[in-house]
């Protein structure tokens, strides 16, 4: 069994997470392109159609120059599934993790937005650390890591609602909407929605941060959840939110649905909403 674990270096570990938040920050990703493309050409609006032109040229500068793509850089979110047969050699995965991240944000100069105490003393930590790391054990020898800068501008707009069993879809899709509709135009719309379904309390919460990693371009592999994704972002697009707020058909590009198992007696829903670029960007090892 000794022969079967596969060593990896914290220093590779620390290397690619400060790559990946590099890349984050200053690369929207190609199906975020496509949407912003498709949405130019399908937007009737004009006000709402020079608003996409104008985040579209200001990303593609963004990828040209090496500079972040917003001035809010985010908190730093890891997604590590790490597989069994692993070992990290030198420091534990969660310090690697955060040397990453502080030589991205330091050596990047990337905003350093987290506070140390959350309440009465938030004095900021000078380096963006430390990470919000989520791990999962799966089985073989390779370490995926996504990272996934997340704003406040949009976080601050997540919502949650511990529904009971009796609730029905449509009650799902009208506080879905809802959230949307209160956000109004804080996130930065065109928006992604992550929906979480299921699990309890805090494990909807991270389905809905973790849907927001799927491609903007995929549905749902079972048709009924694939079915409410498509039901939701219609009736968002309905708002007349539009890009930024200044009205139009493209409020948001994708609303991705996440589901859990849960308890007989509960149905917790959460939304995680994020602005046009969902940043993030993974690498396996």
């Amino acid at each position: 069994m000794a022969d079967q674990i596969r060593r990896i270096g914290a220093d590779e570990v620390s290397a690619a997470v400060r790559d990946l938040f590099l890349s984050a920050n200053s690369v929207a990703g190609e199906d975020v392109i496509g949407a912003l493309d498709r949405a130019i050409g399908c937007e009737r609006d004009p006000l709402a159609r020079g608003v996409l032109s104008a985040i579209r040229e200001n990303d593609a500068i963004a990828q040209e120059k090496g500079l972040p793509i917003c001035q809010d850089t985010g908190m730093a979110v890891v997604f590590a599934e790490v597989g069994s047969l692993v070992h990290i050699e030198g420091d534990a995965l969660e310090g690697a993790v955060n040397r990453g991240v502080r030589e991205a944000y330091l050596g990047g100069k990337l905003r350093c937005s987290v506070v140390r105490d959350p309440l009465f003393y938030r004095e900021n930590t000078g380096d963006n650390t430390p990470a919000v790391l989520h791990v999962r054990t799966v089985p073989g020898d390779r370490l995926k890591l996504t990272a996934a800068p997340k704003g406040f501008g949009s976080e601050n707009m997540s919502a949650l609602k511990m529904f009971t069993p009796s609730a029905k879809p449509a009650d799902i899709v009208d506080f879905v909407v809802g959230a949307v509709e209160r956000a109004g135009s804080n996130p930065c719309p065109p928006i992604t929605v992550g929906v979480g379904i299921g699990s309890d309390f805090e494990g909807c919460a991270l389905l809905a941060k973790y849907a927001l990693t799927r491609p903007l371009s995929d549905s749902h592999p079972d048709p009924n959840y694939a079915a409410l994704e498509k039901t939701i972002l219609d009736r968002i697009n309905a708002l007349g939110i539009g890009p930024q707020g200044f009205g139009g058909d493209t409020s948001a590009f994708a609303v991705k649905i996440e589901v859990g198992p849960t308890h007989i007696a509960g149905l917790p829903v959460a939304v995680n909403i994020n602005c046009h670029v969902v940043r993030h960007a993974s690498i396996v090892l």
